[in-house]
Formats: C-alpha cells, structure tokens, sequence
C-alpha cells in the first residue's frame, strides 16, 4: 500500500485519485483557517510556488477536529485562502484526521508515520507529512516545523 491507493475530494466536490500525483513529492498537511499556524499558509504557498517545476506538490486538508478552528464550509475555506493568501496549490474538502471517521488517508498516514513517542494521532492543525517520488511517507512534521524549516528536506528529495 502506498499514497497513490486513496482519492480524496477538492474542495469543489470532484474526486481526485492520489494516483495522479505519481511521480512527484508530496506535502501534505491538515490546515484551519482560525489557528495560530494559519500564517503557514503563506510560507506553503511560497515553497509551493518555488518548487512546483521541479515536482513539489502541496495539498492543503482542512479540519474543524481541533479547537473548531476551521468552522467554515469548504467554499467558505476555499474564499478565504484565496483572498487572505492566495494559494495556488490543492485545496480539499474538509476532513477529520483523527478517530473512527478520519479520512483513510490520514488513517494510512499516522500508521506510517507515528507521531512522538509512536502516537498514531494527529495532535494538532499545520502537522505536516512529506512523501516521496514514489508514494512512500517518509517524514513527519509537528505543527511548529514552518515550511522554511522544511526546505532543505523538500529540495533534497526533489
């Protein structure tokens, strides 16, 4: 099992089969429009827009699972990333990541990649996953990781 066996919808409802994305680095990221991280946004648009050419695929996953800091529809996401920050890269459907009704990617991704101390729960909104070439998750990240931070990993697997 890797990445490219699970869909997952865009915030205009189609379906996107992971498959799609074969061949390029993946970043992956749970997101929330009302949080202390949110400014992330801007530095994930900036690597997005940096790397994409080079392979980089960033792919944003709203939740409301902590804090209800994303309460919003996902046209109401969509509005707002868009005029706060402009983003460019994929933008799905709201998701929760944790407990019996998480999305099965991220179900296949805590189990992949626990968190500390091999935690398989997402604690927190802006909790990054890296993915490779290949489809295989090879780094996790905390919320306090800024995409500055992650910079070098990306650029060294692209």
């Amino acid at each position: 099992m890797n990445i490219y066996d699970f869909k997952a919808k865009l915030t205009d409802t189609s379906e996107v089969p992971l498959s799609d994305f074969k061949g390029k680095t993946l970043l992956i990221v749970n997101t929330a429009s009302a949080c202390g991280f949110t400014p992330q946004y801007e530095g994930l648009e900036n690597l997005y827009r940096k790397y994409k050419d080079n392979g980089l695929v960033i792919m944003a996953f709203p939740s409301n699972q902590f804090g209800k800091q994303e309460p919003g529809s996902d046209a109401e996401i969509k509005e707002f990333c868009d005029l706060k920050f402009k983003i460019s890269f994929p933008l799905f459907s709201k998701i929760e990541v944790n407990g019996d009704t998480a999305h099965p990617l991220y179900k296949y991704l805590k189990e992949a990649l626990p968190g500390l101390l091999g935690s398989k729960a997402v604690k927190w909104n802006f909790t990054k996953f890296l993915i490779d070439k290949e489809g295989k998750p090879i780094k996790r990240y905390a919320p306090t990781d800024t995409p500055e931070s992650m910079e070098e990993d990306i650029a060294a697997i692209l």
